[in-house]
């Protein structure tokens, strides 16, 4: 069976982004897992290339379309003018339009399935909003390339995942933007996104509050009681198993979100900003939801450390070989789905040892565990939500 392509766009090329592409494939056993296409510029690598010590020679393969790609080698495809100027460490309106350029040449591969996954690197927001682009980041333009109306913002690691009802929102605008009916689509998608993308068989969702302390039954603030509550009696109708609202400051540092298959958090910081600080190193952001996978390193441009080669790569890495772990589990779970005949049993989901997902045997005791002892000694948890209703709620206004 042929290798995963896996697509590789160079984001903003001022930034970190070509550091961390080389260092990620000077190692040789990437090529073992899958072939990479990186959409961008010779003349760019080989200038960030010149400054690193051991990658003398590390070379790009040059080709025109994905289908001559060597499995061996790393291969580009060039999309950008070779005469571009670079300013490194610097967000300039060339090196905003060339990221635009790198995204809009990969995603016309993968629509037609040139490469099977891809992999973006940073950009930035200021020099891509222009009349050009016009999406505040790579989540909003991907589910408009294809279609797909309910992206979810998801920080996955071996460790946590989170989601986000709320993605690229001024604070200002959160409480607005929370809704029952939009807590209730991203439980939903979270539960999709674990069964298919992870391969963890009735997963356990977390469910924080929008205020501190989750609202204290209402003294500070409504949302709680009138708008997550009722969406997670109505996830609990579902069969879904999500619990909650819990208050974000509370969870996160009694360590309850080990309890936890996912966190969905309301808005970008509350999750964001625990997850970056307990697995940055592995932190990569996915976007779940698509009908295609993209992964992409959990940090940003990185202007600050430009050029000084101290960057690591093993987000980036990280973000390569989650792509490749989605793919194969949406493979397997989509053939099960297909042949009803042919299915795994939980146990044998979660804990087969055939590789088909790094954390596929995550964690298998405390996921089965009963859903009375996940509560037990959880701060902050509503108990509206310790038992599924006896009637479907009615639907929220």
């Amino acid at each position: 069976m042929d290798k995963i392509k896996v697509g590789i766009t160079h984001g903003d090329f001022n930034g970190i982004s070509y550091e961390i592409i080389i260092k990620s494939l000077l190692d040789p056993r990437i090529y073992d897992l899958c072939t990479p296409v990186v959409y961008g510029s010779a003349k760019v690598a080989g200038y960030y290339k010149g400054m690193m010590p051991n990658a003398e020679n590390f070379s790009f393969n040059i080709i025109t379309d994905p289908a001559q790609a060597n499995p061996k080698r790393a291969n580009m495809i060039v999309c950008v003018d070779e005469n571009v100027k670079i300013d490194v460490g610097q967000p300039t309106v060339i090196s905003g339009q060339y990221a635009i350029a790198s995204l809009n040449a990969a995603v016309r591969d993968l629509k037609a399935g040139k490469i099977d996954v891809l992999v973006t690197c940073p950009i930035n927001k200021k020099n891509t909003t222009g009349d050009g682009f016009g999406f505040i980041g790579h989540t909003e333009y991907l589910a408009a390339e294809f279609g797909d109306a309910e992206p979810l913002m998801f920080m996955v690691s071996d460790v946590l995942k989170v989601g986000l009802v709320t993605m690229h929102v001024p604070l200002t605008r959160v409480a607005g933007a929370i809704t029952t009916e939009a807590v209730l689509n991203h439980i939903r998608a979270i539960k999709r996104s674990l069964e298919r993308d992870f391969n963890i068989v009735g997963p356990k969702i977390a469910v924080l509050g929008l205020n501190p302390h989750a609202g204290d039954d209402g003294l500070l603030g409504p949302e709680e009681q009138e708008i997550i509550i009722p969406a997670l009696q109505s996830a609990r109708y579902e069969n879904i198993l999500a619990f909650g609202p819990f208050a974000a400051d509370g969870f996160f540092g009694s360590g309850a979100y080990k309890k936890f298959d996912a966190v969905l958090a309301m808005y970008h910081d509350q999750g964001l900003a625990p997850f970056k600080a307990l697995t940055f190193a592995d932190g990569v952001n996915f976007t779940a939801g698509l009908s295609v996978v993209r992964t992409s390193p959990a940090h940003g441009v990185g202007f600050d450390i430009a050029g000084k080669m101290v960057a690591d790569p093993s987000p980036m890495r990280a973000a390569i070989y989650q792509a490749i772990d989605i793919y194969r589990n949406r493979q397997v779970f989509d053939e099960a789905s297909a042949n009803p005949l042919q299915h795994f049993s939980k146990g044998e989901r979660n804990d087969r040892g055939d590789g088909a997902g790094r954390g596929a045997g995550r964690r298998g005791a405390d996921r089965d565990a009963d859903v009375a002892d996940l509560l037990k000694d959880t701060p902050d948890a509503a108990p509206a939500t310790d038992s599924a209703p006896a009637e479907a709620p009615a639907a929220a206004e």
